[in-house]
């Protein structure tokens, strides 16, 4: 069941996906996916590959971020927020639960100068709750 959480109009996002949810993804109206999960986080998941090429088989952007147990790196961030700069339309990111995603898509926009606060609430309003991330954002932020 694909379970899509819209943060705005610019972004949404998602538990895992598979290839064969990429035909609603598109009806749907998403023109970009990008994966924050790395391959074999767990066994049963589809792969990247796979989705990549069904994404790109549809006519869907698809780019590959994925974020370990390690955290966030600002070369994240900043690929986040250049997969965000070039979307002509709204954007699916996913990962195993969608924290990830909604994660990095906070952190990308606070290094955009972005509200802290507005992330925060539209955050919240998808079902994540980012307040621990604010002293990341504030920090990322003061470099963007």
């Amino acid at each position: 069941m694909l379970d899509i959480r819209p943060i705005d109009a610019t972004i949404s996002v998602a538990p895992q996906i598979a290839p064969e949810d990429i035909a609603a993804i598109k009806a749907a109206g998403f023109v970009a996916i990008v994966n924050n999960r790395p391959d074999g986080e767990e066994a049963a998941q589809p792969g990247g590959d796979a989705i990549r090429m069904a994404a790109e088989d549809a006519g869907l952007a698809y780019t590959a971020i994925p974020i370990t147990h390690a955290g966030f790196s600002q070369p994240q961030v900043s690929a986040m927020a250049e997969a965000l700069a070039n979307a002509d339309g709204p954007i699916l990111a996913y990962c195993r639960s969608g924290t990830r995603s909604c994660n990095l898509w906070a952190l990308a926009q606070a290094q955009n100068g972005a509200d802290r606060d507005e992330l925060t609430a539209k955050g919240a309003g998808a079902g994540y709750d980012l307040t621990n991330l604010r002293p990341l954002m504030d920090a990322v932020a003061s470099r963007g």
